[in-house]
């Protein structure tokens, strides 16, 4: 969750924790559930409401429409550097639906085209194994903060760390140091190709609207995200934008999708309607709001909606 979230994210934590869940996904009426994880949290681990800062040393929608560029044989077979062309390039349709979990081992049985994961934490084998399934597979990064738990949070400079962002262990980045981010989100990027994803979700793509410790501004988000986006274009896989609602004029035609968070519950939905028109997916979660308070509107703009928790774990109520 985005930093501009934070505050929303939480008060959504606590009405999910009075109201409870108890229906869910995967067939009207049921309920998935993960096998909890032993690696380290993922982007949607604890809120750290004190702000404090870590020692970095220390099928109801429209028909799915997903457009494949390659074949299954070729997963991962691609050579560092490789910029497959725009028309090559996996492009996840309007309507295309989805699957994000980020908490615990990959649920591989929800029936969806797309999933969404941690790349950290999952292996080139849960990404073969979603292949063989037909699924399509979105490595989620953290773009934009610095987390003390990831296995390269020691290649972070000290002073490219900024405040804490709301969760436990994160840092905003100084995102205006593209000379030294680049190589190391490049990094990052590089390990999703390796592992044989099909496309990137960086996070935290809209620190300039939020306290980060820097001066950013709206031109220094936008050369950070146009640098994200080309760097998973010169590796072939296809990269969505994360919220950052107010640059999305500017920002489709750099990305092949997005994702969203909470459109419905801050009466945005409207404004992803640029992606659609390009016929690009936009892949949204709300987490307080009941299916039936954002599906008919959801539908009408053909985006790829569903209910999850905080956390993101498998469960899930689509529209």
């Amino acid at each position: 969750m985005t930093g501009r979230r934070v505050g929303a994210g939480l008060l959504a934590l606590a009405l999910l924790g009075l109201a409870g869940c108890s229906t869910a996904d995967g067939g009207p009426g049921t309920e998935e559930s993960g096998t909890p994880s032993s690696a380290a949290p993922g982007r949607t681990g604890t809120p750290d409401p004190d702000g404090e800062k870590d020692d970095p040393q220390g099928p109801s929608g429209p028909a799915d429409r997903s457009e494949p560029s390659e074949s299954a044989d070729s997963h991962g077979s691609r050579g560092p550097g490789t910029n497959r062309p725009a028309s090559r390039r996996w492009r996840p349709r309007p309507g295309t639906r989805w699957q994000w979990q980020l908490d615990g081992r990959v649920d591989m049985s929800v029936d969806v085209p797309v999933y969404d994961i941690d790349g950290f934490e999952n292996s080139a084998e849960t990404v073969a194994g979603l292949h063989a399934r037909g699924r399509k597979v979105i490595c989620y990064i953290n773009a934009g903060a610095w987390e003390k738990f990831r296995p390269d949070q020691a290649d972070f400079p000290r002073e490219l760390l900024g405040e804490n962002n709301g969760w436990a262990g994160e840092r905003w980045l100084d995102i205006r140091r593209l000379d030294v981010l680049r190589p190391l989100m490049a990094a990052r990027i590089e390990m999703c190709r390796k592992k044989g994803f099909d496309a990137v979700e960086p996070d935290l793509t809209e620190g300039y609207r939020n306290t980060t410790g820097f001066p950013l501004t709206a031109a220094h988000q936008l050369d950070f995200n146009r640098m994200l986006a080309k760097l998973a274009h010169d590796r072939g896989l296809a990269v969505g934008l994360k919220n950052d609602l107010d640059q999305i004029p500017e920002l489709v035609g750099d990305f092949d999708f997005a994702v969203n968070e909470e459109c419905a519950q801050f009466g945005e939905c409207d404004r992803l309607a640029p992606f659609v028109r390009r016929d690009k997916a936009v892949f949204h979660v709300e987490y307080s709001l009941a299916p039936d308070a954002f599906c008919r509107d959801a539908k009408r703009l053909g985006l790829s909606s569903m209910r999850k928790r905080l956390d993101l774990d498998s469960w899930r109520k689509p529209c």
